[in-house]
């Protein structure tokens, strides 16, 4: 197969980093989650733990929004927010990633960010919610009340995050090459499945 870098979002508990994971452990490729924390702060001169608590996070949206749009100049008299600086690192090391060669990415708005890569393949994780209770649940050691309290929280961030960097729609069908049911495939199941739409790409 000819190069190829594939994106991965995904909703909380649907397994969408461990079709990544695992897909790349099959084709032999890297595989970068968290990594992209560590190598960001590396590259940018932030702590790893000052972005992890700002990672896929986006805080006072409503305010930003609000003072760009009364002051559309505002950057020229206040520093870059700090929300900015950490997604511009993110996106340089990812781009840095990606012309390195094939790879499996997860998250933090990545195929937006390579958007414009002819090697992008797009792909959306999603699964039925009491499949993800029950993911979160064993995962966490959390009763599936507070399970289902953190899914709705982590999406709703996830979702915040993507718009706000993005413009786009988290989860839109108009935004991703394949949208899969890690409910209805499973965990190898979706592997699969993307491993036959790269084989495809490629033909």
């Amino acid at each position: 197969m000819d190069n190829y870098i594939v994106t991965i979002s995904r909703e909380y508990g649907s397994g969408g980093r461990q079709v990544g994971e695992l897909l790349a452990k099959e084709l032999g490729i890297p595989f970068y989650d968290r990594e992209i924390l560590q190598m960001s702060a590396e590259k940018s001169g932030m702590s790893a733990d000052f972005l992890e608590k700002r990672d896929e996070v986006i805080q006072n949206t409503f305010l930003h929004n609000l003072m760009h749009a009364t002051y559309p100049n505002i950057e020229a008299y206040y520093e870059t927010p700090i929300t900015d600086k950490v997604f511009q690192a993110q996106s340089s090391v990812i781009r840095d990633i990606a012309a390195q060669g094939s790879c499996v990415i997860v998250g933090r708005c990545a195929d937006y960010v390579l958007r414009d890569n002819p090697s992008l393949v797009t792909v959306f994780v999603r699964a039925a919610l009491e499949d993800r209770i029950r993911q979160a649940t064993a995962h966490y050691d959390m009763p599936p009340d507070k399970a289902a309290e953190r899914i709705k929280k982590i999406d709703k961030q996830r979702a915040n995050y993507y718009k706000y960097y993005t413009t786009r729609q988290w989860g839109s069908m108009s935004n991703f090459d394949l949208i899969i049911n890690s409910s209805f495939t499973g965990i190898d199941g979706a592997v699969a499945v993307i491993k036959t739409m790269l084989e495809g790409k490629n033909t």
